[in-house]
């Protein structure tokens, strides 16, 4: 019987194990190709014509001759032929050709998204938490009057959110 680790499923090594660098060295192969990820394409559906050794890619729905079934997987290219790794939820990606992070969450490969509570550029937060909505200017003698207080308004959320220095 094969274990694997929880998380990345590396293969274990056992006493006794017979051909432990075998085991050893597909570890240390599927680290290679997952630490510090990076894929060249997402959601392809074919193998490229051409792979090098180290190179990535996230497999598309409807994968075709070498990745046939791994539809989601990780495919990676060592000199032994492709490797394909199953997600994790939390899984993160450089994606090359997007200049962006793909993440696995929910089940599925989201790309560009980023999560956070707030923005901090060189120690000053730049967004934060929304702020609630600013109501728009209706009818009135003092139209001016009313422009201005919008335009306040606007304003004083624009520094809220630290787009602007207050």
């Amino acid at each position: 019987m094969n274990e694997l680790t929880h998380r990345l499923a590396l293969p274990l090594l056992h006493s006794a194990q017979v051909h432990k660098e075998m085991v050893h060295n597909e570890a240390l192969m599927l680290i290679d190709l997952l630490l510090h990820g990076c894929v060249a394409g997402v959601a392809q559906d074919a193998p490229p014509a051409a792979p090098t050794p180290g190179q990535c890619w996230i497999v598309g729905a409807a994968p075709a001759g070498d990745w046939a079934g791994r539809s989601g997987q990780i495919a990676g290219m060592t000199e032994g032929g492709w490797r394909f790794v199953t997600p994790r939820e939390g899984m993160r990606l450089w994606w090359s050709g997007g200049e962006t992070t793909v993440e696995f969450r929910g089940g599925q490969w989201l790309r560009g998204e980023v999560r956070a509570r707030r923005v901090l550029i060189d120690g000053t937060p730049v967004v934060g938490a929304q702020q609630p909505a600013i109501a728009t200017p209706q009818g009135g003698t003092t139209r001016d009057e009313e422009a201005r207080t919008a335009v306040s308004a606007i304003v004083a959320a624009l520094r809220a959110h630290g787009l602007i220095a207050g």
